[in-house]
């Protein structure tokens, strides 16, 4: 069965032009690629895992958001996430302006040739890997504090998140520049992000994670998922009629999110012919990436490619860097990050997840949503504009 590769992300409209456009909404003097209006402050509420197509099935589970999708008929409710399509690679996206290519974190795991060793972007940092060199770009938040201090405008960064995540790896790399306040509820963001907006030149980064762990836990759609979605939207549509009218409030997710069912989360590494000639394993079980013993000739390379074909050709994509890379798969890609890049990916355009299973725990496979792969459900996500001035 031969299945074309997908071209790459829509790099007219996604992650990377939200923050430019939100800080030109306030003032400074970045593009404004999403034809923001003119506010005294604003929100961008950070939905962790909230695709488009997930929020349209459940909309009704979502009546405020639901609203806004209707009666938002000017503006386009949508954008595109990038390659691969999880929080590493979309959050940085997002903090940077600069594609997965660029700034580095090209996956949940990732390969670093200089140390020949592959580092999780999120909770299992190695502490020998210093997140300021791996990303060593400004933050958009970093570029408004330098030109706030040079006199251009008054916006002033503010980060409202879960206070474990104030000094976390990912936020050293690619989300520094704000005040950081943390709060652990759900409610008291909201709150907190109020609060905050009332200070003119406030640009709020209000983030949630709770979804995406209910979906990571019972799927998307569950029970479980709906109460939080439900919950979410509660708390937004209350945290509204708390703002100044002149407060920009949008929402967008970094992802969206699909189930796959236990009997498709696979195990790899108990067939000998996928591991063959393979050095190190990295990315997620959506987007695998394969990097080769130095040492394997292209015959052997070539052999082990072939039996990811014949395994997986009906459920997945199959590629080599170079193929993602001629794709847009990771965006403007630069020379120090394409090393980073699996030497061959495997990417789910069915529901499978692909575990190397001498590298994840054992709680990994009972992990019911997934995302990582270049599918509509998981890199479309919403672009909503709850408020505006």
């Amino acid at each position: 069965m031969s299945v074309s590769i997908p071209t790459g992300y829509n790099t007219q409209r996604n992650l990377t032009h939200v923050l430019p456009s939100l800080a030109a909404a306030l003032g400074a003097p970045t593009r404004n690629h999403l034809d923001l209006p003119q506010a005294s402050s604003a929100i961008l509420l950070m939905v962790d895992g909230l695709g488009r197509e997930q929020l349209e099935r459940y909309a009704a589970h979502a009546p405020f958001f639901r609203r806004v999708m209707q009666d938002q008929t000017s503006v386009q409710t949508e954008m595109s996430s990038v390659y691969p399509s999880t929080t590493a690679a979309a959050l940085s996206s997002l903090g940077t302006a600069l594609s997965p290519g660029e700034h580095g974190l090209v996956g949940y795991d990732v390969y670093d040739p200089g140390r020949q060793v592959v580092i999780n972007q999120l909770g299992g940092w190695d502490e020998r890997t210093d997140p300021e060199v791996w990303q060593p770009a400004p933050t958009i938040f970093q570029q408004l504090n330098d030109q706030r201090q040079a006199g251009v405008h008054n916006i002033r960064p503010v980060t409202i998140s879960l206070s474990a995540f104030e000094d976390s790896a990912l936020t050293r790399a690619s989300l520094q520049g704000p005040r950081f306040v943390g709060a652990n509820e759900l409610g008291e963001r909201f709150v907190r992000g109020a609060a905050a907006a009332r200070q003119p030149g406030a640009l709020i980064y209000l983030y949630v994670n709770e979804l995406d762990k209910a979906g990571h836990q019972h799927g998307p759609g569950s029970n479980t998922w709906l109460e939080v979605l439900e919950d979410i939207d509660s708390h937004a549509r209350r945290m509204i009629r708390k703002l100044p009218n002149s407060t920009l409030v949008a929402v967008t997710g970094d992802h969206g999110m699909i189930e796959v069912k236990e009997e498709r989360r696979v195990d790899f590494s108990q067939h000998g012919e996928l591991i063959e000639h393979i050095a190190h394993t990295a990315g997620e079980p959506r987007m695998v990436q394969l990097h080769f013993d130095p040492k394997a000739t292209e015959a052997q390379r070539e052999k082990t490619q072939n039996a990811w074909v014949r395994r997986f050709g009906e459920q997945a994509w199959v590629v080599t860097r170079q193929q993602a890379i001629d794709a847009g798969w990771f965006g403007t890609v630069s020379q120090n990050v394409r090393q980073r890049i699996g030497d061959l990916l495997v990417t789910g355009f069915e529901p499978v997840a692909l575990y190397d299973g001498r590298r994840a725990a054992p709680h990994s496979f009972a992990m019911v949503g997934h995302h990582g792969a270049p599918t509509s459900a998981e890199v479309r996500v919403p672009w909503l504009l709850l408020q505006t001035p």
